[in-house]
């Protein structure tokens, strides 16, 4: 029997929960540890049986259980996650977060719509005393992403959606980036790769990853690169069978954990080549 166990636990003094990070790479850097701690927690029932246990310190006042008479609990995350509407990618969960620690907007496919950029705004705005990282968090085997090079593939099933304005309008904007990733395979692989039996799988998790980096990227031009605060954005793709992080970038060989993403074209150059070269891409071609 594998069991697990997650607890959020409080011990009635106030300052019982962790400390806000102070910057975006104290952020990135707690999300990423996060994150290798809730994998670690399931490593060792993959294979075999057991109990994994964790236990998540929780400040009181976020439950709004403090002592005393103290009015609801300020809104402070530390934070903020577009991420998809995935029902197979638990936030909170996945970065070992509780209650009160991250700002989380989600959305087919992690787009940026209107209400998407908005909800970023609004905790930009309103939370900014304690925000310090936005992150755009992809998935692998993304649903609308797959929809989206599955039109790519065979233009003729776009036809099946004239009539779904909602729909269309999630694969209208991933469209350009699956286009610009089979652009970038080819170009580095050599045309003969389409013909490879794993092309249509590699081209969705190229594409996935490419639509997390662009966001981030769309993210850090809107809310600017002169922020006071150092607010910054990043990007990563959750791997739901090895239940880590991965975000492949130009400047190290370590893909692991998230990434701030490109600053321009050249770097979105360097970005790309990284994807299609990468060990994850390579084995599924």
């Amino acid at each position: 029997m594998k069991i697990v166990e997650i607890t959020y636990q409080y011990d009635g003094n106030v300052a019982a929960g962790r400390p806000r990070p102070v910057d975006s790479d104290a952020a990135r850097s707690r999300l990423d540890e996060g994150s290798r701690v809730f994998s670690a927690l399931l490593e060792g029932l993959a294979d075999g049986s057991g109990t994994a246990r964790r236990i998540i310190s929780v400040d009181p006042r976020d439950l709004g259980i403090a002592p005393g008479d103290e009015p609801v609990p300020k809104q402070q995350p530390y934070a903020a996650v577009l991420g998809c509407s995935d029902a197979r990618v638990p936030i909170e969960l996945i970065f070992n977060e509780g209650p009160n620690d991250l700002f989380v907007v989600r959305v087919a496919g992690n787009g940026l719509g209107s209400e998407v950029l908005g909800s970023l705004k609004y905790a930009v705005d309103h939370l900014g005393g304690s925000l310090k990282l936005i992150v755009v968090l992809g998935h692998s085997g993304c649903g609308a992403v797959s929809a989206a090079v599955d039109v790519f593939l065979n233009p003729e099933a776009y036809l099946s959606l004239a009539s779904k304005h909602s729909l269309r309008s999630i694969l209208d904007r991933l469209l350009v980036v699956v286009h610009a990733a089979a652009k970038r395979m080819t170009a580095v692989l050599g045309h003969e790769v389409t013909r490879r039996r794993g092309y249509r799988e590699a081209l969705i998790e190229t594409a996935i990853v490419s639509n997390a980096a662009l966001a981030a990227y769309t993210v850090q031009r809107e809310i600017g690169t002169d922020d006071p605060l150092g607010l910054r954005a990043a990007y990563g793709v959750y791997l739901l069978s090895a239940r880590k992080v991965w975000a492949p970038r130009s400047d190290s060989t370590e893909f692991g954990g998230l990434a701030y993403p490109p600053v321009d074209a050249a770097g979105f150059d360097d970005f790309a080549d990284a994807v299609v070269t990468s060990e994850r891409i390579a084995s599924l071609l």
